[in-house]
């Protein structure tokens, strides 16, 4: 076991004009599941290759306890990493696969093969040990990639988006063998996905990165509740977080006919850089919708409204939006009741439950205190 740390590491890539990864500072526990998550582009496998060893560290360092691996060649770093194309030798049985990078390491066959049958049982797989892989699904294929990275025992899990090649229904078993296989082994991994929902109910913690740039580290729940910035606040969370810029009028964001209270607090926040405006965010389950009565209610014009059985959300428009006030999804989205929805062409009004809004800065997307 280790703890994993990143003191100021910094990737840039020959010919290009910015880091892929600048000055990252992340420190990972000993046995904890830390999760790398942003769009593509974001710096998230360059981070997990530069761990691994794949990359040039170009500034900082990286620590795999308390040893310095800045340099030190992939194969000394005691790490296994889990690829997204499984990387199986196709003419060896599961049973060789797994055991192959302890035969090249020189161990003895009765001690490769005891630690083949201990990951296969942990792994569902001793029923196919004398196949092949091409006799084997996709999900039994990535099983037996992790179980080539668990027999090596090593320090680090490193997982680069593996369950990307699996289809929507495995993906969903497979996440869940991954964090509880996790949990038994209690072996510090780092996870990267483009996944933010993978990242939700997989991580003890979530790091999110941009352009490069780590934008938050926390738990699920505190990126979900309490989002550093507009960007964490639009990527985490499904369906995403509703997300507006507006004017601030008498004291409250003016979104279309309705006014939404700001506190002294948030005012006082406010710079001249904000130019008057505020951006407010609220997630499609933290509306209520209300009767026409409501005071507060904003107006949604229903567009499309999506029926998935045990939930069904409410895709339409807010009316009467101030020329400078904009959405950065063409749709607001609504929670509803999936026993009683509204009609396409219908008006709906909701309130946002008290607390559960989201205010940032307009000039810099940094959230403000409420």
């Amino acid at each position: 076991m280790a703890t994993v740390t990143f003191d100021g590491a910094t990737r840039i890539y020959p010919g290009a004009t910015k880091p892929a990864v600048d000055k990252l500072d992340l420190s990972i526990a000993d046995g904890e599941f830390l999760v790398l998550v942003g769009p593509s582009g974001c710096g998230k496998s360059t981070s997990l290759r530069m761990l691994a060893g794949l990359e040039e560290v170009n500034e900082g360092r990286i620590f795999i306890g308390d040893r310095d691996v800045t340099d030190v060649q992939p194969k000394d770093r005691d790490i296994a990493m889990v690829f997204q194309n499984y990387a199986l030798y196709p003419h060896m049985t599961v049973a060789d696969n797994m055991g192959f990078a302890l035969k090249i390491a020189g161990l003895p066959k009765d001690q490769i093969r005891s630690r083949v049958e201990e990951a296969a049982k942990i792994l569902d797989l001793e029923e196919y040990l004398t196949r092949k892989p091409k006799a084997l699904s996709g999900g039994q294929r990535q099983r037996v990639a992790m179980g080539r990275a668990i027999v090596r025992q090593p320090r680090v899990f490193l997982m680069d988006e593996p369950l990307s090649n699996l289809d929507a229904k495995l993906r969903v078993s497979t996440r869940t063998q991954i964090a509880s296989l996790q949990r038994r082994l209690d072996v510090t991994t780092v996870y990267v996905t483009h996944d933010q929902t993978e990242a939700l109910t997989m991580g003890d913690r979530i790091a999110v990165l941009k352009d490069g740039l780590l934008q938050q580290v926390g738990t699920p729940l505190e990126q979900y509740d309490t989002p550093a910035n507009v960007f964490v606040a639009s990527f985490i969370g499904s369906p995403a977080m509703n997300i507006g810029t507006f004017p601030i009028v008498d004291g409250a964001a003016q979104v279309g006919d309705a006014k939404l209270p700001l506190t002294r607090t948030t005012l006082a926040a406010v710079t001249p850089d904000d130019d008057g405006k505020i951006v407010v965010g609220f997630r499609p389950e933290s509306l209520d919708i209300v009767t026409e009565a409501a005071p507060g209610a904003i107006a949604v014009e229903v567009d499309i409204v999506e029926e998935l059985g045990s939930d069904a959300f409410v895709y339409g428009r807010v009316p009467n939006l101030d020329p400078r006030a904009s959405f950065t999804s063409d749709h607001v989205i609504v929670r509803a009741d999936p026993r009683d929805v509204p009609a396409k062409g219908s008006v709906v009004r909701v309130t946002v439950r008290p607390g559960e809004q989201h205010i940032f800065s307009a000039a810099t997307g940094l959230r403000l205190p409420a």
